[in-house]
């Protein structure tokens, strides 16, 4: 530019004049109007820079709002997929439970069937027994006289006495059949024979499964007879001799009807309880609530 500004373009006369101006002027102005040239561009760039920044920015936000509307489609399917998850969960642990309860109730009919057989076993051994006894007794015994008999001393024949019933022999036989045969009778209220069978299946087997079926029996007896003390005792008997039986949550109930029957409310009160304490997820618990239910609503003003 200084060059320039030291040579001049060679013009002759009135337009070497004019151009020799002008070029003196844009010479003189030509500095900072390019700079400021220079300056607007830059300012144009950062424009434009900004301007694509913003659009990349906006182009991001939509993506994310696009992004945040999946997420509640997203959190619903999973909560679907845990609710389904948890349904089958419950499913299973159900079927599961009615598997352990089936293989429970199998167990106990096995241990019902066991305890069966060894009574049959049991019934079997004490028939063996009495037969050697009969036999050994009659091998033991002394063989009759030969001697001739005196007819002219022959005493008379003696008078004929009234016949009495021989006892019942429970040789051969099975507590189980004793117990089926006994509860024939009580449920034809043939309560005699009833009493006489599960007595007599108290003497031969006390200590078997039959033995407190057949005591708790005697108080149902004594209950359908309306001998409310003797059901009791005999309700008792089956708490007492047999704590372990699955007739003893049953029998405490019982109990607890034979008193409220005989006016003791008190007594009958404690018996629910103790059966609703000891036994508290078997039906005889839930009579006993019904029972303890209704002795509050007699009691009540």
């Amino acid at each position: 530019m200084i060059q320039q500004l030291r040579k001049p373009p060679r013009r002759t006369g009135l337009a070497a004049a004019v151009t020799f101006g002008a070029w003196c002027v844009s010479g003189a102005l030509g500095g900072p109007l390019a700079a400021q040239n220079r300056e607007h561009q830059q300012m144009a760039a950062e424009l434009r820079m900004l301007q694509e920044q913003q659009q990349q920015l906006a182009l991001t936000l939509a993506q994310v709002i696009e992004a945040l509307k999946i997420i509640p489609t997203r959190i619903e399917d999973a909560s679907a997929a845990m609710r389904k998850g948890f349904a089958d969960q419950e499913l299973k642990v159900g079927a599961l439970g009615g598997d352990v309860g089936l293989i429970r109730e199998r167990t106990q009919d096995s241990d019902t069937r066991l305890r069966s057989l060894r009574d049959e076993v049991d019934a079997l051994r004490a028939t063996l027994t009495a037969l050697q006894n009969q036999i050994a007794q009659l091998v033991q015994a002394p063989a009759p006289s030969l001697d001739p008999v005196d007819l002219s001393s022959t005493p008379a024949a003696p008078a004929p006495s009234t016949p009495t019933a021989p006892p019942v022999s429970t040789t051969g036989l099975s507590p189980s059949r004793m117990l089926d045969s006994a509860k024939s009778d009580y449920f034809a209220s043939q309560f005699t024979l009833a009493l006489s069978g599960f007595e007599a299946i108290l003497r031969t087997f006390p200590r078997t499964e039959s033995a407190s079926e057949a005591q708790f029996y005697i108080g149902e007896t004594y209950s359908s007879q309306q001998r409310w003390m003797d059901a009791i005792a005999a309700y008792t008997l089956v708490v007492q001799n047999y704590p372990g039986s699955s007739n003893v949550p049953e029998a405490y109930y019982k109990r607890g009807r034979a008193y409220e029957n005989l006016g003791q409310s008190d007594a009958a009160r404690t018996s629910w309880e103790l059966v609703i304490k000891t036994s508290p997820d078997s039906t005889a618990a839930t009579l006993a609530k019904q029972g303890l239910d209704r002795l509050s609503r007699k009691a009540a003003p």
